[in-house]
């Protein structure tokens, strides 16, 4: 079940290296493949880290959308199609970032809150009131 949850995460930077390697930019293709294997790392920060690429990847997204539909309404050509699939891989990557929000993946990367997980679970619990 963790798989399908991080599913939509890996997809986002996948297209975001492909976009980057369409480009040329092999330094950003590498810190966003970087992003898989780190996954896989069970720490409190990951999730920060992911949420911060994913983001950052969905305003590349809207950046790209931008700057292709002013060249094709400057030449005249149709983009319609275009903002909507840009469109959609932007809100892809955006929404991929709420997946770390999910409880399943707040207890992987220990950001639980409740009983029975991280800290919580060494306290003791409070006592109960006494009955008369």
């Amino acid at each position: 079940m963790t798989f399908l949850l991080l599913l939509p995460v890996a997809l986002s930077a996948l297209l975001l290296a492909a976009h980057f390697l369409r480009t040329g930019n092999l330094l950003a293709v590498l810190a966003v493949l970087a992003l898989l294997p780190l996954l896989a790392v069970r720490r409190r920060w990951v999730p920060a880290v992911a949420r911060g690429v994913l983001l950052l990847g969905a305003l590349v997204w809207l950046w790209t959308l931008t700057r292709f539909t002013l060249e094709r309404v400057a030449v005249g050509q149709p983009f319609l199609r275009m903002v909507a699939i840009l469109g959609g891989v932007a809100a892809l990557t955006a929404l991929s970032a709420l997946v770390f929000g999910t409880r399943r993946l707040r207890v992987r990367y220990g950001r639980a809150e409740g009983p029975g997980v991280g800290r919580q679970a060494a306290e003791p619990a409070p006592p109960a009131p006494a009955q008369k």
